[in-house]
């Protein structure tokens, strides 16, 4: 069951201040792609061209950066393997299954209504131009 925020705040009083070590992690894991990348390592481990492909539209530049992030934080492992070519694997540490068995529910919930919310928005965006003319 889900906790409260109430709840979340009696136990941590200052959760939502900005000195929270909690947003730290928040902005690790809600970025623009790190979601995506642990709900694609959720299904295994994966290369890097593997987790490339898979994360439609992330650069090599941003992959790395979240794969770094991740691996500093402990939600991911890298596992060199010393053979020619260089092979690369990523897999998510036991506190990365963790992670992405907690975000599977707000990706269900994602999938069940994205289609609703991006024809309002679409809806609400083409009525704010039209006002504007």
């Amino acid at each position: 069951m889900a906790v409260s925020l109430q709840v979340l705040r009696t136990r941590s009083p200052g959760v939502l201040t900005a000195l929270c070590p909690t947003r730290v992690v928040l902005d690790h894991v809600t970025s623009k792609w790190g979601v995506l990348v642990l709900a694609a390592l959720a299904d295994g481990t994966r290369r890097w061209g593997e987790l490339r492909r898979e994360v439609d539209g992330i650069s090599e530049k941003m992959l790395a950066s979240t794969l770094r992030t991740f691996e500093a934080d402990g939600l991911v492992e890298r596992r060199a393997y010393p053979e020619i070519p260089p092979r690369v694997e990523y897999s998510l540490t036991p506190l990365g299954d963790e992670l992405a068995e907690a975000i599977a529910p707000l990706l269900d919930w994602v999938l069940a209504h994205a289609g609703e919310i991006v024809d309002r928005d679409a809806s609400v965006q083409t009525r704010g131009s039209s006002v504007s003319r």
